[in-house]
């Protein structure tokens, strides 16, 4: 089947082709031609299949006669992230080229002056996160009672960040007689009470089992041991990234405060790498991304703010530094890859301590992760390469750097052996126990002092350090009494 058979428009036909497509994805297959006859839809589909065009190709058609009035939108779409709506709004761009369509971009991070301009001149579609339009709403810049098409966007994501009271408030605020499009990757107990509370008789189309990932994608998981340091972690992401040989990707962590400490450590071993967190401004989140798209950046390390609305078809890899907490989210992560029927890789790090997240997540899928040995992706270090001939005819040396050819190991102790055969020349066991212990005891601190500012010592790079680098004398700190002289 080809896009000419669903019964879109010249003009949409025309821009489809434009961009590249002629044959549609099994959920544009099924929704495009129910939309178009008016009916409500309960969408559900693994992110990366196309749903976005799903309800952008109809709408356009359907809202290609008529016109908008003043601060009353014809259509409205609500997105749970400013990066979403964003790509939606490039979506309506890119299909809706040669129709006369307005559309307007309500978020926030941006200029409410100009979207309160937008609204005024009367907009066709308008793409909106649920507070930012309920701002404009309650200023009375923005009037609901024209909205014949209602989309609600990646409905459990609105759930997992706690929008839907918004999303209901606003429907409240809607005609009833209106056409309520609902689309949702993951299907869980509530999104499927508020889709009977939301659409009427609805149509229900789902292409592929609930809260599954796509076929196109290889998983693997590496598990390292309980208690694992943080440090473990980010060199064996760097040894991943090097295995993998991976062209592009995600980097998805738990927290903001480790999306920077991962970026700065992948910036110093020489990674060509961006971040991506809710604290950024929207001006720089939006650069950054743009960047990412263009190839200019190579791996962008974030957080679950990024999961969705990130369409880049040619993404190689997705790393989870973190395993998520959420069943759910780990689809969405690496549904960043494997999109468009192109082959993606998925690699998921994860400690001991992780065990009952991961089984969430293969209870959810249906399926194991499979596992990968960590010691394959490790490069052999520097310390590990065999000595060389001249090296190994050279005579042992004693601690104070002079050759000796007589001079003798200190075996380990043993029960069996005689009290006369031990070796003389060697330090006793108890004073080696305490050197041990001492030196022990100074790198535990040191560890301790590393993982308080946020890095390890082996996440520096080599060669020399300019200037004072991170490690400031504590002397500098000392304050010191004022001369009797002055």
């Amino acid at each position: 089947m080809s896009f000419s058979d669903l019964g879109l428009s010249d003009e949409l036909l025309r821009a489809v082709a434009d961009a590249g497509y002629d044959t549609p994805t099994p959920i544009q297959e099924k929704a495009i031609p129910v939309v178009l006859m008016g009916r409500d839809i309960f969408g559900c589909a693994q992110t990366g299949t196309g749903k976005t065009a799903s309800f952008t190709l109809p709408m356009l058609d359907i809202l290609s006669h008529g016109r908008a009035k003043s601060r009353m939108p014809r259509s409205l779409i609500l997105e749970p992230t400013r990066e979403l709506a964003a790509q939606v709004a490039d979506n309506f761009e890119t299909y809706g080229k040669y129709q006369r369509l307005s559309k307007a971009l309500l978020i926030g991070g941006e200029s409410m002056a100009d979207q309160i301009k937008a609204m005024d001149n009367g907009v066709d579609v308008l793409i909106a996160t649920p507070g930012r339009l309920l701002d404009l709403f309650e200023r009375g810049r923005l009037l609901l009672n024209d909205v014949k098409i209602l989309v609600i966007d990646e409905a459990d994501r609105m759930l997992d960040m706690g929008f839907i009271p918004d999303v209901e408030k606003i429907v409240s605020l809607l005609p009833k007689m209106r056409n309520t499009l609902m689309f949702s990757a993951t299907m869980p107990k509530e999104i499927r009470r508020l889709s009977e509370s939301f659409l009427m008789n609805p149509k229900e189309i789902s292409v592929a089992a609930p809260s599954s990932s796509a076929a196109t994608i290889i998983q693997g998981l590496i598990t390292l041991p309980r208690g694992s340091a943080q440090k473990e972690k980010r060199a064996t992401l760097r040894d991943l990234i090097r295995r993998e040989d991976a062209k592009n990707g995600i980097v998805f962590c738990n927290r903001k405060r480790d999306v920077s400490i991962v970026y700065r450590s992948m910036e110093r071993h020489g990674f060509n790498a961006g971040q991506l967190h809710g604290d950024m401004a929207q001006p720089a989140r939006m650069e950054t991304l743009n960047r990412f798209k263009a190839g200019d950046i190579q791996f962008l390390v974030c957080s679950d703010v990024a999961a969705r609305g990130l369409d880049i078809p040619a993404m190689s890899h997705v790393f989870n530094f973190d395993v998520p907490t959420h069943a759910e989210d780990y689809v969405h992560r690496i549904g960043r890859t494997g999109r468009a029927g192109r082959e993606g890789h998925a690699y998921t790090i994860a400690l001991g301590e992780d065990s009952k997240y991961v089984a969430a997540i293969e209870k959810m899928t249906g399926i194991a992760i499979p596992p990968v040995d960590k010691n394959k992706s490790e490069k052999p270090a520097q310390r590990d390469k065999k000595p060389s001939a001249a090296a190994a005819e050279e005579p042992a040396k004693k601690p104070n750097g002079r050759g000796d050819s007589k001079s003798k190991r200190v075996a380990p102790a043993d029960a069996c052996a005689p009290a006369d055969s031990t070796d003389q020349t060697a330090p006793p066991a108890e004073q080696i126990s305490k050197t041990q212990k001492k030196k022990s005891n100074r790198k535990d601190r040191e560890r301790e002092r590393e993982r308080e500012m946020g890095f390890a010592a082996d996440d520096l790079p080599s060669g020399p350090v300019k200037g004072l680098g991170e490690h400031v004398p504590s002397f500098f700190m000392n304050a010191f009494p004022a001369s009797k002289s002055d």
